[in-house]
C-alpha cells in the first residue's frame, strides 16, 4: 500500500513540475490567485483539494518564474474572481459552484465560469503589476475645479 501511495506521489509531483515549467517558459508573467487551501479543506471538497496539491503547484510556479527571470504574481483571496463580468465589468454577485456558465445582466455575455475568472486574474495581475498604487491608471472623468489655473486674460 505505501509503495502504491508513493508512486502516486511522484507521479503528481512529476506533473507538477512539468506544468510548472510549461507553464513558466511559454509566458513572461503568470498570475494565480491566492486561495485559502486550509479553509477550503474544511468543505466537502476538502479530498479534491488535498489530493490536487495547490499549494505545492503555486510554489513551484513561484521559484521557477524567479530562477527563469519571469514575473509571478499573486491575487489577493477577498477579490472576487468569478462574479464580475470580464467584458463589462459588472459584478453579478458570487454563484453557487454548480452554476458553470452564466450570461451577463447588463451586457448579455455568456461566460464560462472558469474562463472568466481567469480573464478577471490576468486583468486584476497586469493592473496590480503595472500600476504601484494598485489602482486604475487614467483619472475619474470630470470637470475642472472652480479655482483651478486657467489662461484666463485679464484675470488677477
Amino acid at each position: 500500500m505505501a509503495r502504491a501511495h508513493a508512486k502516486v506521489a511522484d507521479s503528481r509531483r512529476d506533473f507538477h513540475h512539468k506544468t510548472s515549467t510549461a507553464i513558466i517558459r511559454d509566458n513572461q508573467a503568470v498570475y494565480a490567485e491566492d486561495l485559502c487551501v486550509t479553509g477550503l479543506a474544511q468543505t466537502p471538497m476538502a479530498k479534491s483539494v488535498h489530493d490536487a496539491g495547490w499549494s505545492a503547484f503555486v510554489n513551484m510556479l513561484e521559484y521557477k518564474a524567479e530562477r527563469y527571470s519571469r514575473y509571478f504574481g499573486k491575487i489577493g483571496r477577498f477579490v472576487p474572481s468569478t462574479g464580475p463580468c470580464s467584458a463589462c465589468g459588472v459584478n453579478s454577485g458570487s454563484k453557487p459552484l454548480n452554476v458553470r456558465q452564466w450570461a451577463c445582466a447588463r451586457c448579455g455575455t455568456v461566460h464560462d465560469r472558469d474562463l472568466n475568472a481567469a480573464k478577471n486574474i490576468l486583468a486584476l495581475g497586469r493592473r496590480e503589476r503595472l500600476n504601484a498604487c494598485g489602482d486604475g491608471v487614467r483619472p475619474l472623468p470630470g470637470g475642472a475645479v472652480v479655482g483651478e489655473t486657467g489662461t484666463l486674460r485679464g484675470a488677477a
